[in-house]
């Protein structure tokens, strides 16, 4: 009975920040399409430059991922879409940006791992990731998988996993989720705007 509890508090979980997460998504995605002619008239050379810069681009979005995603990935899926890119485009580079978080959490986690008994650590970190210290206790490698697939920090439970010592193959495989997060809202980002249209 108290397993099952626990069960349907993770689902929970799971489902308020899915839900959250949805509805960030949702503001994006309508921000975006009521925009695309604006921002396209204004910031047309803008968007060609960045897309002529793929290795800056990715090189801006690693970092963000590493430390805490500052820029949601979402911003770079639209980028590509705004640069008027080819589907088999948009499909190699949110490829490559899926991959590119994947590691992003791998380093992260070994930061945990190797770093968070050091004073630079804490200073840094100790105060923004003592907010999912609780959760992580609690709910452990789900609160990676919940991380991985919704707007929750994914560096940071990375990080946190690591140094409460998640066995690395668990965290390596529950980050997979993060792929998948990457291949459904690119999906989105590539069809919504052209489902929907004002």
């Amino acid at each position: 009975m108290e397993e099952l509890e626990e069960e349907e508090t993770k689902s929970g979980f799971l489902f308020k920040n899915l839900l959250r997460g949805l509805v960030w998504f949702g503001v994006i995605i309508f921000a975006f399409i009521y925009l695309e002619e604006y921002l396209l008239e204004n910031f047309k050379s803008e968007f060609e430059t960045l897309q002529r810069n793929p290795i800056g681009l990715l090189a801006i979005f690693f970092v963000s991922e590493v430390v805490f995603g500052l820029v949601p990935p979402e911003f770079f899926m639209m980028v590509w879409i705004l640069s008027k890119i080819s589907l088999s485009g948009y499909v190699v580079n949110l490829a490559i940006l899926s991959v590119l978080s994947y590691i992003a959490g791998v380093i992260g986690f070994y930061i945990g791992k190797n770093f968070s008994k050091t004073k630079l650590y804490r200073k840094l970190f100790g105060r923004y990731l003592i907010q999912y210290k609780k959760q992580l206790k609690r709910y452990g490698g789900f609160l990676v998988f919940v991380g991985a697939v919704t707007p929750l920090p994914y560096s940071a439970t990375c990080m946190l996993a690591g140094s409460v010592d998640l066995p690395t193959r668990v965290f390596l495989l529950i980050g997979i989720a993060r792929v998948i997060r990457f291949a459904v809202y690119g999906w989105m980002v590539w069809s919504f705007p052209n489902i929907i249209s004002f």
